[in-house]
Formats: structure tokens, sequence, C-alpha cells
């Protein structure tokens, strides 16, 4: 097999196809220019240029060593033959014996038969594909990396030279479905719950590189040190800002920061420049390579990071072009609905957050650092709605309904006014919720419930005196974890757990230890490979084989509460064996602190969470080992009746208030209060009125919820005589077999209840 000839230098091919562009003439002809310039400097035989037609046709623009009638004449489609399988992944593809591959498709009229190596890499303008450079052999021949890298610098030439509009007009690739004034609704994905209403802002910061070949390689350098310097000055500047306040989502602005010290990637963009870019065509190169090695991950949290590597290359190219900002403040509205491919959590906070309502994004998911800066900031927000930039205009009203994952696009003026409505209901309720603070948590036959929050997010401990909160029932370690870069160590977890603990003042805290696995992957530890990750290697599993790192977060949490009570539970206990193993290893690091003198706290409760069914067959040996138990009722749930939660086509198949479920959770309210072990539930069940006060019926006196279900729940338990209801529930569950939603339902109407 053969290597390839040494070719000319990139620079040297750089410069002439500078001169050609500069020269008059058509676009047509000076594509066939270039297609003679790159064969010839490549030594290859066959140089094809490819160009994208309306209905993602590629067609064949100019040749040189292919039969020239092929022209305008052969077709593929994206996905079709190798130059269709470079268009549709928009990453190179080098091959020494193409139509071995299995995606090699042959076309005569082209006389590519006696060809057999080939090369080919994406033309695209930001991330619009705009067609296909490819080169071929008759040899078996092996293109180098070098020559993979001379095609991406000719292929950005070409983007400009084919965005110029003379071969394929702009509109003949325009998106035109959806476009008008007619009504639209866009479904989507909830990243961020809660509804709001606007004006649209379309968010579109990509810089396109216009100057790609460059003069002075040196002068360069220098420019793209400069622009990253100012990058990370502005950056250094956001996060000494006070208003951006403290918690997680500065967390997630801190990793970000660390993106623009990445060395691999600053090394890949100095050897762009080096090539003979410009640092915007360099920058911009860095970048299209990573999002190709990022489109080959699949895991979500991992790919999730490439909209922080995109903010990072635009602010560059910003930078480059002279300027700071791609947002001008008098253009954004009071009520400003921001519509965007993706956003990076720094983007976000560019905008004026008193005139942000809410987001729309045709990507994101929940685990985006986005997302995390978003619930900060509580705006709602919908993902991956599809086209939403094609089917949005500036200043379009628009509805962005986070609680129901959709987005409406010109909506009704009746539709207007009824959302209106429901905003001003909320916030009727909001009011109301709120003059609810300070009232104890007690039925109308004097029944004291604890309510509690549920908490991820250190910004979250503010609703635990916004509520009036006993405390916080769970409180989910993991999130930290998730938006670093690498574990963290132990002090960065005793200061986290100390500013927790210090904005409780004083009320308890119950740390979930690391729940990880399943649905939330840690970008240092990548996925395992399993076929069914909710049940498979995760939360106390993890901890377990991996004792050191469980130690680590003990240490932190005793550290942080120096002599003030703690509460600790494991997560995914399925055995008493389990329990008394992790148990062990807390009383090792007790012993470990009192030994080396530090501050021992005055109590620590110890606890697990009930998700597995498996623990109910276990629970007096159970009890006996731990100080609380917490109902984990999401997953006990969907474990008890194997119908996973996440699944839409289950969804409401499978209803908590079923008499297997509550049975089952009556057995356990007995079982804790004769072992005199305390027991509340955080699962979804605490958050909802009319499963919270069924809970409240069979026996359960404390819940633990999201802020947001805190003061209906508060205002439904306020309502309720609990004697009679649990009268009427012990009736149901003694009689029925199908579900009790319908018969509570009814019997709230009837007696007055606010569901």
């Amino acid at each position: 097999m053969e290597r390839g000839t040494p070719l000319a230098g990139p620079r040297t091919i750089l410069r002439r196809l500078r001169d050609v562009m500069a020269r008059a003439g058509s676009a047509q002809e000076r594509l066939d220019q270039v297609v003679r310039i790159v064969a010839g400097e490549m030594v290859a035989e066959v140089c094809s240029i490819y160009l994208r037609r309306a209905g993602d046709v590629l067609e064949l623009f100019a040749t040189q060593g292919l039969n020239p009638d092929a022209v305008h004449n052969t077709r593929l489609r994206i996905g079709e033959g190798i130059v269709g399988d470079v268009a549709a992944n928009m990453r190179p593809l080098a091959l020494a014996d193409a139509p071995a591959h299995p995606s090699f498709a042959y076309r005569p009229e082209t006389g590519e038969d006696i060809y057999h190596s080939m090369a080919g890499v994406p033309i695209q303008r930001g991330e619009k594909l705009l067609g296909v450079l490819a080169v071929q052999n008759r040899t078996l021949r092996q293109y180098d990396e070098e020559e993979l890298e001379t095609l991406e610098n000719v292929a950005m030439v070409l983007a400009e030279l084919v965005a110029g509009g003379e071969l394929v007009g702009p509109d003949e690739l325009k998106p035109v479905d959806g476009i008008g004034v007619l009504p639209l609704r866009v479904e989507g994905i909830q990243i961020v719950a809660g509804v709001a209403m606007g004006r649209a802002v379309l968010h579109r910061p990509r810089v396109l590189v216009t100057r790609i070949v460059a003069e002075d390689a040196v002068v360069e350098q220098k420019r793209f040190a400069e622009a990253l310097a100012a990058v990370r000055v502005d950056l250094d500047r956001m996060l000494a800002s006070e208003t951006l306040g403290h918690g997680e989502h500065r967390e997630v602005l801190e990793t970000f920061r660390l993106f623009a010290d990445d060395r691999g990637w600053v090394e890949r963009t100095r050897d762009a420049i080096a090539s003979g870019l410009t640092a915007e065509a360099g920058v911009q190169r860095a970048f299209d390579e990573t999002r190709a090695r990022f489109s080959e991950i699949s895991d979500p949290y991992i790919r999730e990071r490439l909209s922080d590597f995109a903010e990072l290359t635009n602010r560059l190219l910003l930078r480059l072009t002279g300027r700071s900002s791609t947002i001008d403040p008098a253009s954004i509205p009071d009520d400003a609905i921001v519509v965007a491919r993706d956003l990076g959590p720094a983007e976000l906070l560019d905008y004026d957050r008193t005139r942000l309502r809410g987001l729309v994004l045709e990507e994101g998911s929940p685990l985006g650092h986005v997302a995390i800066v978003a619930r900060a900031l509580d705006i709602p927000v919908v993902g991956q709605a599809r086209d939403a930039l094609a089917k949005i205009e500036n200043g379009d009203p628009v509805v962005v309904d986070g609680d129901h994952a959709q987005v409406l696009i010109r909506p009704a003026e009746e539709i207007q006014q009824r959302v209106a409505e429901t905003l001003s209901v909320r916030e009727s309720r909001r009011r109301e919720y709120a003059a609810l603070r300070d009232l104890p948590a007690r039925t109308l036959d004097g029944v004291d419930v604890s309510l509690r929050i549920n908490a991820g997010l250190l910004l979250d401990m503010q609703h635990v005196a916004s509520t009036g909160a006993d405390g916080v029932g769970l409180y989910r370690t993991e999130i930290p974890f998730m938006v670093r870069s690498e574990f963290p160590d132990v002090d960065s977890q005793v200061w986290l757990y100390s500013r927790v603990l210090d904005q409780a003042e004083g009320k308890p805290v119950a740390f979930r230890t690391l729940d990880v696995g399943g649905d939330k992957v840690l970008p240092y530890f990548g996925t395992f490979g399993e076929e069914n990750p909710a049940m498979g290697w995760r939360a106390i599993r993890i901890g377990l084989d991996r004792p050191s790192m469980l130690r680590r977060q003990l240490r932190a949490i005793l550290r942080a509460a120096g002599e003030r009570p703690v509460w600790i539970m494991f997560p995914m206990i399925a055995d008493v064996g389990e329990m008394r193993q992790a148990r062990r290893l807390l009383d090792l690091e007790i012993d470990h602190a009192r030994r080396r003198g530090q501050p021992a706290p005055v109590r620590v409760a110890v606890g697990a969470m009930l998700e597995v069914p498996s623990l109910l067959w276990q629970l007096p040996a159970l009890l006996r080992e731990i100080d609380f138990l917490s109902v984990g009722s999401n997953d006990l749930v969907q474990f008890m009746y194997a119908a996973d939660r996440g699944n839409s086509r289950l969804a409401g198949r499978y209803d908590p208030l079923s008499p297997a479920v509550l049975r089952a959770l009556r057995m356990v309210v007995e079982t804790c209060a004769t072992a005199n072990v305390d027991l509340s539930v955080c699962g979804e069940m605490a958050g909802k009125p009319i499963e919270a006060l069924t809970l409240l019926g069979i026996g359960v006196r404390t819940l633990s919820m999201s802020p947001a279900g805190f003061g209906p729940v508060k205002s439904m338990l306020r309502g309720v005589d609990l004697g009679r209801f649990a009268g009427y529930v012990e009736g149901l569950l003694e009689r029925k077999d199908g579900g009790l939603r319908a018969d509570i339902d009814l019997y709230a109407r009837d007696h007055g209840i606010r569901l």
C-alpha cells in the first residue's frame, strides 16, 4: 500500500487559492481552477467538488479527472455513497480501498471505476453543510493527517465562494415549512418547568469566518493569543461580579472557564494557524475537529460539553473581529423569549435577567450547563424544539410551556389571553402560598405534619426560609459532581456542605450520598455500557465498590458539620448487608476524625433510602441499623411495576395511588412506628396534593418535596380533617382492587379540600 506522495506545503496551496479567489471570473470558473490546483499539488488523479442542492441532494459541480460530462449530471442523496456519508456525518473520511467500504456507490457516468483510494471532507460554513470536496487515486493510497488537514483548509476557502450565492442561490436551501404568520406548536422536552410568554429574540451568535488565508502566520498567532487572553479576562470579570451570586451555577461558570485553558484545544488552534490559516479560521477549524470527535460519543453529558466549546469559539471569533457581543441591549424587549440552537452558560448570563422570561433550544438537555444556570434563574426552558429557529421570527409572540414541553408560536389572541390568565392565577396563588409561610402545617383536627424541601443546588437553600420548611429532607449531592470536569476534592466538598448547613440555619439537612449511574453520568467516569442502567451499577453499589470515593464524601460531610448535628442517608439500598457496609465506612470516618482531634457532630443520624422493593421484606432487620428511613417513591413504584417512568408509552399506566403501592407503604409506616424510626417520603408523591393527601391518610407524617410543591401541599393539608379522611382511605384499601385516584378526588371535592 502506498503512502501519499509528499505534497507542496499547505501554505503554498492556500496562497495559490487566494490568488484564484482574487482574480476576475465566474464562480464556476474558480471552482474549475480549484480542482486543478488541488489535484496537481496533492498528486491526486481526481479532485471533485459536490455542492448541496434543494432536497438534500449533492450535485457534482467541478472535477479534475472524472468524466467532464458528469458535471451537473451526477447527483447523490446525502447519505448515499462515500461522498454522501461525508456529508451526512459532516466529518472527513479517508479510505485506501474505497470500493470495499459499505457506503461505496458506483456511478458509471463518472468513469471512476478505475480509482481505489478516496478522501473527502465536508464543505461547511458554521454548522451549515454546503458540499463535499473529494480526491481519488488509482493506487491503494493511505492519505495521511496532513493531507486531510490540507483538504479541510481548502474546504474553508470554498465555503466562502459557495456562500456568495452565485453557484447555489441562498433561497434554494432555505427551510420554508412553518414560516409565516400561522400559529404553530412545537413539541420538545422539559428542561426547566414553568410557563412564560413574551416576544422572540433569535440568538444567532455564530460569527462566520470570511478571511481564511493568512498573510503572516506570526501576526495571526499573536492575534489569537491576544484574543484568548481577552476572553479569559471577560470570564474572570463575570465570575468576580457580585450580582452572579453563589451556587452551582457559579461552579458551572468556573468549569466553563477551564475550557479557555484547555491545552489540547489551544494547541490544535495554533497548529491550524501554522498551516497558513488566519486566527479566525484556525479557531473555527479547531472547533470543527472537536465537534467531529464529540459526534461519535454517545454519552449525553459529554456531548453536552460541545455547547461549551461552541460558546468559547464564538467568544474568540467576536474578539478577533473587533466585537465583544452579538447582543444589542437596546433591541431586547422587556419580555424576551430567547430562541437558540444551543446556548452556553455564560451566553445566557449575557442577557439582562430582568428582561429574560424564557428559553427555547433546538438542542439541549436537562444535564446541560445552561440548564443548571436557567434553573438558578427560575427561567422555564423547552429543549429539543426541532427547527425552532426556522419557524420563529424576531418579535413573534411565543409561549414557553415548560410544564408540558411545548412551544406555542404566534398563538391566537384567545390563547394568549388564556395564558395571561394562567400566569395571573399562578402569581395570585404564589402570593397566597407565601402568606401561609408562618402558619403551622397542621390539619383541621390538629395533626401536625413536618414539611421539608428537596434540594440539589446551593441556590435551592433559599427556599427553606421562603417556604418556612422544617428543613431539607433530601439534599442531592451529585449535581456538583456532574458539573465538574474532575472529581471534587474533600476541601471543595467541605466548602459546599458547610454553606448548605449555614443556610439551613440549624434546621435538619439529610445529605444523600452520591447517587450517580443510570441517567446521571459523571464526565470523568464515562458510561458503563449497561443495557439497563437504572438497575445497574449505580448509587450505593458504586460507593461500596469504590470505598475511597465514598469515604472522601463522608469525611467532607462530617468536617462541614463541625459540632452541628448532621443527617446522612445512603441511596439504592437493596440488602441489609449493604447498609451495614455503608455504616462501617461512616464509622471509620467518625473514628478517623476523632483521632485527628476534629470537632465531632453532636449527632450523626444515619438513614437509608427505600427505593428497591426487596427491602420491604427486610424492614425489621434494616430498622435496627438506621435512625431514619426515607421512601424514594419514584424508583420504588417503577421497580414494583417494572415500568420505566421515563417511557412515554407507560405514562399513566401504573398509578402510585393503587392499592398495591399504598398497602406496601402502609406496612412501612406501621413497621417504622413499632421500631420508633422516623419515616419520610421524598419522591414525587410527596409534592402532589392528591398523592400527599393519600400518604397522610395512611399515616405518613413527614413529606419532603420540591419547593414548587410546598405551597399547594401545605394549603391542602390545612383544609383536611385527617382522622375522617384516614378512615375513608382505610375502607377503600380493604374493598377496592383498582386505582383510588378518582375516589380520593371526589372525596376532596365533596369536603372542600383544595387539590
